[in-house]
């Protein structure tokens, strides 16, 4: 008579299933410990190029005087020296941005309209524009209805001229003399302002959340609690 082994099939012990989750977990880690600094650069790179296209229009805007604001500026340097001055540690917030705007419908101001609708043809129904507008400006709220993309924030500080070299400013607001050469007009303000050239440093952030009711006036969103910029770039404006 002959006789069949039957093989009996069984689970994996408690022993193999902990032994398993622990090489799994230390197959993670490597693979964090590998990949994790490059992903986070790769973002950091995505965020530097989104900010490096929106610096451009901040020193366009800052000497761009648009129509209905006439009586606020005297002239494009007059608008710069009062944005940087007040944009000086965080007391006046400026945003940079992108938005969907409509090419047929132009605002006052030389805009375009926002395109608030779902859809649409790139091109056709509505142009990408970037965008610099200060936090009170009530266009900035119609703006982030067609958001397009992340929000920065920008700090300037002026740049002076200290033992030959140029460096931030460490406190607030604008020094007239900022090469120290002893001249000065006696006026105020942009007039009293004895050089050509205002050279300051943006420094860029990213807002952490794209919601409108976080960086409107009265938000949660405060300057103050700002802390590494994702990119920083030394500016100029002239007369």
């Amino acid at each position: 008579m002959k006789f069949t082994s039957i093989r009996k099939h069984r689970g994996f012990t408690l022993m193999e299933t902990v032994i398993a989750i622990g090489v799994l977990a230390l197959l993670l880690t490597a693979f964090l410990a590998v990949f994790g600094p490059a992903t986070q650069g790769l973002r950091k790179a995505i965020s530097v190029q989104e900010a490096d296209r929106l610096a451009a229009a901040l020193e366009r805007e800052l000497v761009t005087v648009r129509p209905g604001t006439t009586s606020d500026y005297s002239t494009g340097f007059d608008k710069a020296y009062k944005w940087i001055e007040g944009a000086s540690a965080g007391k006046e917030s400026i945003f940079l941005y992108q938005y969907r705007g409509k090419p047929d419908e132009i605002r006052s101001d030389g805009s375009m309209e926002p395109y608030e609708q779902g859809g649409g043809v790139a091109g056709k129904d509505f142009i990408v524009q970037p965008a610099v507008r200060k936090r009170d400006d009530p266009l900035f709220q119609k703006d982030l209805n067609a958001l397009e993309g992340r929000i920065f924030t920008a700090k300037l500080t002026q740049l002076e001229f200290k033992n030959g070299q140029l460096v931030k400013r460490e406190d607030d607001g604008i020094n007239q003399d900022p090469n120290d050469t002893g001249d000065s007009s006696g006026g105020q303000g942009s007039n009293g302002y004895v050089e050509a050239v205002i050279a300051f440093a943006a420094e860029f952030y990213i807002i952490p959340t794209s919601d409108p009711n976080y960086v409107k006036q009265g938000g949660k969103f405060d300057p103050k609690n700002l802390e590494k910029p994702v990119f920083t770039r030394n500016l100029a404006v002239r007369r």
